[in-house]
């Protein structure tokens, strides 16, 4: 009697283990991660090994469970300094950006399947997000690094985007079951899209500050801390649902001000919500391809394949377009958000709700949706790094590999203790000082521990046990970095040579016969470059100043400049720009640039670095 319950664990265990196992590959190929776990459980399911799994109910209440655990840890894992600055585009596209795409595809959908307009909308709302879990993969580990504004708007929109999918899917199916149309559609969804949301939002900001009070004011237990912590999440998600607001909404806010709380034990918290999220992917992506049925994708193929088409074609690049217009990306970093909109777990998750709302009994609905997410995994997911090298986007890393360990210190939440490893052609390795508020406390060298005034110089491949506080930690991270290896095409981007910041733009004026005004004319260069970009410089950002281009090759964190490169032939390097992305911000930016270009008279005979003021060129290249 007890052999199936032995049986189940069994493959249920081996399944997880394959699908840990296909991270490795996932890695090592660039393949999307979710695609790899799908995979697994089609090749499991009724049409290949003969395990037989349909129960919809069950498998939306596990992948509802498991997306909230994914959406806590997404929020707990975006610092608020991304967050702050990639919230506008983000949440536009969040909000603005799932219903815009739902139509368009909806709209297409109606045509190609011959279902009705409802339907067809109902089926662009369970497409219409993006997930989280493939986003965050594939720029996170894939080892793709593009500006840092353009990263984290693509993972807050990722983080945030759910919700609104999974309002659009509940609302179509309740109308659809209601037996009515389009007319349906009246103020009262209005009112009820405004209570979830804003009940989720309210729900999710009271429930992770009260999260943080708790785990500063409890004395619990090391190893009860992330359980107290996610059973909250938990406990949040479900009673902001009951309470017919947006549950998953709830717990990704709560994540965000949990993680950038100053809590006790948190790394401990982090590292284990990492772990469970990784365990609530595999179980989830595992569970929805035991639920498909291969078989069934034959007669449907054709069709679903013209829709993905058309969603990562079409809708998307409209939804993109229309939101990022308000705001200052470039066409090339509009066109790479437009094709990272992987679709996947969420969306064949909303595929179950008309199954179980007994309107999809022939599941034209779900294999659609699961076909659509298979080809959006295999024609974006497997691209994402050729499309950002070929729009011109990579850009150079500011800093190698960092070797540290966060280490977890009872009695305080306001300080930290690190280990680093000193990295060989670190700065640290090469005799750079550490800043006095960056005394180790301990040194470890070949076995032995020893105090640091006692080591003397640091280096190599000593341990070096430091606490400071929670601030600091990014500044320490560049003094035991391993060295950049600077490829031709990172000289490329950074320019012909350096210039200092802090130098008057007369002494550009002088060598380029660049027409400025006087005010101009006296300001420090990295001053003028930061006004230029609109107050707050990022790393990577370029200023066109007459014939030569300024470019951003260090900033602070309050985004001031520490460090610009110049460029003498930008147009050599500069990418055309794409039509179809451009905004407003751009167009009226290049159209002044037209202007003052046509009044300002024509530029000297190009002048080469040795010509220019010696003030100009920094002491020394920086990146």
């Amino acid at each position: 009697m007890l052999e199936p319950m032995y049986l189940g664990i069994l493959v249920g265990t081996v399944l997880v283990l394959m699908a840990a196992f296909s991270s490795l590959l996932a890695a090592r190929f660039g393949a999307p991660l979710l695609l790899l776990f799908l995979s697994i459980g089609l090749v499991a399911g009724e049409d290949g090994l003969g395990l037989h799994f349909d129960n919809a109910g069950l498998a939306y209440f596990i992948g509802s469970m498991a997306l909230a655990i994914i959406l806590f840890d997404s929020g707990i894992g975006t610092p608020m300094a991304a967050f702050r600055q990639s919230a506008a585009p983000a949440l536009t596209l969040a909000t603005l950006g799932v219903p815009i795409t739902a139509a368009v595809f909806g709209l297409a959908a109606h045509y190609i399947l011959h279902i009705p307009p409802l339907q067809g909308l109902l089926l662009g709302s369970i497409v219409g997000s993006t997930d989280a879990a493939a986003v965050f993969f594939l720029l996170r580990i894939g080892g793709i690094n593009v500006r840092d504004r353009v990263r984290s708007t693509l993972e807050v929109e990722s983080g945030s985007n759910d919700p609104m999918a999974i309002f659009l899917t509940i609302t179509f199916v309740e109308i659809l079951r209601g037996k009515g149309g389009l007319d349906a559609l009246d103020w009262h969804v209005l009112v009820l899209f405004l209570r979830q949301m804003g009940l989720g939002l309210v729900a999710g900001l009271a429930g992770g500050w009260v999260i943080g009070r708790l785990l500063n004011r409890l004395r619990l237990e090391r190893g009860l801390v992330p359980i107290f912590t996610l059973t909250l999440a938990m406990l949040l998600f479900a009673a902001t649902g009951a309470a017919d607001g947006s549950g998953f909404l709830a717990t990704y806010v709560a994540g965000l001000v949990t993680g950038n709380s100053r809590i006790r034990s948190g790394p401990t918290l982090r590292q284990f919500s990492d772990g469970l999220t990784w365990l609530a992917q595999i179980i989830m992506f595992l569970v929805l391809g035991l639920l498909a049925t291969p078989s069934q994708f034959g007669a449907i193929a054709l069709p679903a394949l013209g829709l993905a088409a058309v969603l990562i074609f079409v809708a998307r690049p409209i939804a993109v377009w229309f939101c990022m217009l308000p705001f200052d990306f470039t066409s090339r970093e509009t066109a790479f958000i437009s094709w990272v909109g992987l679709r996947g777990s969420v969306s064949i998750l909303l595929a179950i709700v008309p199954l179980i709302g007994g309107i999809d009994q022939n599941r034209i609905l779900f294999n659609t949706a699961f076909i659509v997410v298979l080809a959006s995994l295999m024609a974006q997911g497997w691209t994402i790094g050729f499309v950002a090298r070929r729009l011109g986007l990579i850009v150079p890393r500011k800093i190698g590999p960092v070797e540290k360990f966060e280490l977890e210190l009872p009695g305080t939440a306001t300080h930290e203790l690190l280990s680093y490893r000193v990295v060989p052609g670190s700065p640290v390795a090469r005799g750079e000082r550490l800043p006095r508020w960056a005394r180790p406390s301990l040194v470890i060298r070949d076995g032995q521990s020893m105090s640091y005034q006692y080591a003397g110089r640091l280096q190599a491949n000593d341990y070096v046990y430091l606490f400071i506080a929670s601030r600091y930690p990014r500044l320490l991270d560049r003094l035991f970095a391993s060295p950049v290896e600077l490829g031709p095409d990172d000289t490329d981007f950074f320019g012909d040579f350096p210039v200092d910041p802090k130098r008057p733009m007369r002494f550009l004026a002088a060598a380029y016969d660049v027409a400025l005004d006087e005010r101009i004319a006296a300001r420090p260069i990295g001053d003028y470059m930061v006004e230029r970009l609109g107050g707050r410089a990022e790393y990577g950002d370029r200023v066109p100043v007459g014939p030569i281009e300024l470019i951003v090759r260090d900033t602070d964190e309050s985004g001031a400049i520490l460090a610009a490169g110049l460029a003498l032939d930008p147009d050599a390097s500069r990418e055309t720009e794409i039509t179809l992305f451009l905004n407003l911000r751009g167009w009226w930016r290049r159209l002044s640039r037209d202007r003052r270009a046509a009044s300002e008279p024509a530029p000297m005979a190009e002048t080469r670095p040795a010509d220019l003021p010696s003030p100009l060129v920094a002491e020394k290249e920086v990146g």
